[in-house]
C-alpha cells in the first residue's frame, strides 16, 4: 500500500498551489513541502498568517483576478502540477458580487487558457458541494446542479468549464466538490474552530437548528484527494467531477454531543442561537462512492478524532492575535514591489545595490522581489547574481544571451515580475535606492507612476547642459507631454506595466512610453551622482543614439518639417524663377550667370534632398525593425538560490 509520500513524489513538478493563503490551499502546501522542494504556494498578498515558518523561497505573490500577473506567473514557474484553491464568497460575509464571479470563474479561465499551451500534466480544481445548490441530500456527480447563491453559480459555471476544457479540448483537469472541511488553520470564526476554542473551556458556542446536517471531512483527508486525484489524472477522467466527503450526514446536535464527550463539556447546547446561512439547507452531505473508485480516495479520520487533532492546533495559538487569523477583520493590505535592476559592467555594484535595496524594502515594511538583468555583460556580473540568490530568497536573476540594452533588461524583469509594482534602476547606483521610499509614498497617495526628475547631475557643466537641452527638444517635438529631466528611474503600478508589455515595439524607449501610456503621474526631484564604480559606457555617440531613438520613436515632426519646408522651397523656387525670367527679358545683364550660381544652387538643393532622404531612412529603418519581429530578448538563464537553470526557446527550464 502506498504511503501519502509516495503519492506526492509521483507527482510532476514544479507543483503551484494556488491560493495557498486559504485554509485548503495552506494544509496542501504544507503537506507536499514535506516531500518535495519543487512546490511554490501562490497567495494574493503576504503577509497570511496560515504560511508562518514556511521558507519564503517557496511563496509566490500573485493577484490572479489579474491577467498581466498570471501570464507572468505562467511564464516564470512554468507549473507542471497544478492545485487550485482559490475561492471567494463561501463565509456569509464575503457578499461581493462581482468579486465572487471574478475571483470563482473568470481568473479561472484566464489561467487555463494560459496554461493550454505549456504541457502541464494535472490541474485539481478545488470546487464546491455548493454546486449542487438546492440537490444538496446525497447527490451522484451527474446529478443537475441547482445553484441557489452567487457563490454557488459562479462555482457550478467553473465546473462546466472545468467539463469543457477536459472533455473537449482534452486537457488533464479534474473538479473536487469538497463539502463540510475542518481542521487547523481553519478561519477562527467557523463552525469547528469555534466549537473547539469554547469546548476546551468547558462550553458551547452559538449553534444552529439540531437537525441540519453536513458531510464533515478532515483536512488531512481532502490533502490525500487532490494529490491522490493529481496522480491518478488518467484521460479516462479528464473533465470529471467527484464528490469529496465522508458520506456522512452528521446533524449539529450529533456535533454538540461528539464534542461533548470529547472535550468533557458539562454544560447544555443551546440550538437555535445562532442564525444560518441565507442558502443552507438542512441536509448536505455527499455521495463519494466515484472517489472510491477512480482516485483510491476515501475519508479515513473520525468527526472524533478530528476534533482532538484540531484542539491541538487551537492549544498552541493561546497568546496570539486571534483577530488576524479570520476574514471578519482583515489586516491592512500590505503592498508588494519588484526592483529591476539593469546590469552591465555593474560587478562591483550589485552587493552595495542590494544591501541599499534591501534596507529600503524592509525600511517600507513591504513584500520585494529584486531582479538583476545580466544582460550580457563581459564582466562577473553573473556570479555576483548567484552568490547573492543563494542567500537571500527575494532576488531573482536573469541573464540574457547577450547585450540586448538596458530598456530590453528593464522589459525583461517587468514580464517576471509577479507584484504589485515595478521600480526601474540602473545597475551602476546613479539611481540611489533610498529614494525608493518617497516613490512609493507617492504610489500610496494614488499615483501611477512616479519618475525621479533629474534636478542636477553630478557631471561636467557641457554634458548637464547637453542633456537638458534634448529632454526640453524631445517635449517640444513629442506629440505627448513628456516631462522634463524624467530617466527611466520610476516606480510603476502593475496597471501601467501590464499596458507597457502590451506595447509591441522593439526599438523600445521606455520613458516616452511611460508618459505616452498615461494614468496619474508625478515626479520627484533628486540629483544624480556620479557612477560609483568603473567608467560609464555612455558617449556622445550613444547619447546621439538615445536622443534619435526618443525623437523618432514619439514625434512626427521632422517629417512634417520637411513637408513644411518643401512647400516653402517650391514656392521660394517659384518666385526665383519668375523674378529671374523677368530680369532675363527687362535687363538682361543683371541676371545671374555662370557655372558658380548653378553649383551652388544644386548644393543647396542636393543636401536637401540627402537630409530628407536621411530622414526618411530613420523612419525606414524603424518600420524595418518592426516588421521583421525578431525576438525582442532571449533569457539564456534564470538564477534562484544560487543555481542558475538554462532555458529553452520556449523557457522551459533544462537541466
Amino acid at each position: 500500500m502506498l504511503e501519502p509520500g509516495d503519492w506526492v513524489r509521483a507527482l510532476r513538478g514544479p507543483i503551484s498551489v494556488l491560493g495557498a493563503g486559504g485554509f485548503v490551499g495552506a494544509n496542501l502546501l504544507r503537506r507536499l513541502l514535506k516531500y518535495r522542494e519543487d512546490v511554490f504556494g501562490v497567495v494574493r498578498t503576504l503577509p497570511a498568517w496560515r504560511l508562518d515558518g514556511i521558507d519564503r523561497r517557496h511563496v509566490l505573490e500573485a493577484d490572479l483576478i489579474d491577467l498581466a500577473a498570471t501570464r507572468n506567473l505562467v511564464a516564470n514557474v512554468r507549473p507542471s502540477t497544478i492545485f487550485d484553491c482559490i475561492a471567494y464568497g463561501a463565509y456569509s460575509f464575503e457578499t461581493d458580487q462581482e468579486l465572487i464571479y471574478r475571483t470563482n470563474f473568470t481568473a479561472l479561465v484566464q489561467l487555463m487558457e494560459l496554461l493550454a499551451d505549456t504541457g502541464f500534466t494535472a490541474f485539481v480544481h478545488a470546487g464546491s458541494s455548493s454546486e449542487y445548490g438546492t440537490n444538496s441530500a446525497g447527490p451522484l456527480e451527474e446529478a443537475s446542479l441547482q445553484p441557489n447563491s452567487h457563490y454557488s453559480v459562479s462555482k457550478a459555471a467553473a465546473s462546466n468549464y472545468i467539463s469543457y476544457v477536459g472533455n473537449i479540448r482534452r486537457l488533464p483537469v479534474v473538479n473536487l466538490r469538497l463539502y463540510s472541511v475542518y481542521g487547523p488553520l481553519e478561519d477562527l470564526s467557523r463552525l469547528i474552530p469555534n466549537l473547539v476554542a469554547k469546548g476546551l473551556k468547558g462550553a458551547f458556542p452559538p449553534l444552529v437548528d439540531p437537525n441540519t446536517s453536513r458531510d464533515f471531512v478532515y483536512i488531512d483527508d481532502v490533502c490525500d484527494a487532490f494529490v491522490h486525484a493529481a496522480a491518478r489524472l488518467t484521460p479516462d477522467i479528464y473533465g470529471q467531477a467527484f464528490n469529496i466527503g465522508a458520506g456522512r450526514a452528521t446533524t449539529i446536535r450529533e456535533v454538540a454531543k461528539v464534542a461533548g464527550d470529547v472535550f468533557a463539556i458539562r454544560a447544555e447546547p443551546i440550538f437555535g442561537s445562532m442564525a444560518g446561512r441565507s442558502w443552507d439547507l438542512p441536509d448536505w452531505y455527499a455521495a463519494p462512492g466515484k472517489a472510491e473508485r477512480l482516485l483510491n480516495w476515501t475519508a479515513k479520520t473520525d468527526l472524533a478524532t478530528g476534533l482532538k487533532l484540531t484542539s491541538e492546533w487551537v492549544r498552541s495559538l493561546e497568546g496570539l492575535d486571534a483577530g488576524a487569523m479570520t476574514k471578519r477583520t482583515p489586516s491592512p493590505r500590505r503592498r508588494s514591489i519588484s526592483a529591476i535592476v539593469a546590469c552591465y559592467k555593474d560587478e562591483q555594484a550589485i552587493p552595495v545595490m542590494h544591501r541599499r535595496l534591501t534596507d529600503t524594502f524592509k525600511k517600507l515594511d513591504v513584500n520585494y522581489e529584486i531582479i538583476f538583468v545580466n544582460d550580457g555583460s563581459p564582466d562577473n556580473c553573473a556570479d555576483r547574481i548567484v552568490e547573492i540568490s543563494a542567500t537571500d530568497p527575494h532576488v531573482l536573476g536573469i541573464t540574457h544571451s547577450r547585450n540586448f540594452g538596458s530598456q530590453m533588461a528593464f522589459r525583461s524583469g517587468m514580464e517576471m515580475s509577479v507584484m504589485q509594482a515595478c521600480v526601474l534602476l540602473d545597475g551602476d547606483l546613479q539611481d540611489p535606492p533610498e529614494l525608493i521610499e518617497q516613490f512609493y509614498h507617492r504610489w500610496t497617495e494614488g499615483y501611477d507612476v512616479v519618475y525621479g526628475r533629474r534636478v542636477k547631475r553630478d557631471m561636467p557643466f557641457g554634458w548637464g547642459f547637453l542633456y537638458k537641452a534634448f529632454y526640453r527638444l524631445f517635449a517640444y517635438l513629442s506629440y505627448v507631454k513628456i516631462p522634463l529631466d524624467a530617466g527611466d528611474f520610476s516606480l510603476i503600478d502593475r496597471r501601467v506595466v501590464g499596458w507597457l508589455l502590451r506595447s509591441p515595439e522593439r526599438d523600445l524607449f521606455l520613458r516616452g512610453l511611460r508618459a505616452y501610456i498615461g494614468f496619474r503621474q508625478t515626479g520627484v526631484d533628486y540629483v544624480r551622482p556620479k557612477r560609483m564604480f568603473g567608467e560609464s559606457t555612455n558617449n556622445l555617440l550613444k547619447n546621439l543614439e538615445w536622443a534619435k531613438r526618443g525623437i523618432f520613436s514619439f514625434s512626427n515632426a521632422p517629417l512634417k518639417m520637411l513637408s513644411a519646408g518643401g512647400v516653402v522651397l517650391l514656392g521660394l523656387s517659384i518666385v526665383l524663377g519668375v523674378i529671374v525670367a523677368g530680369l532675363r527679358i527687362l535687363i538682361p545683364d543683371i541676371a545671374p550667370r555662370g557655372a558658380t550660381t548653378l553649383l551652388l544652387a544644386s548644393l543647396f538643393f542636393g543636401a536637401i534632398n540627402l537630409f530628407a532622404v536621411g530622414l526618411l531612412g530613420e523612419y525606414i529603418a524603424k518600420i524595418m525593425e518592426e516588421v521583421k519581429a525578431r525576438p525582442r530578448l532571449i533569457r539564456s538563464g534564470l538564477i534562484r538560490n544560487g543555481e542558475t537553470s538554462q532555458l529553452l526557446p520556449d523557457e522551459a527550464t533544462w537541466s
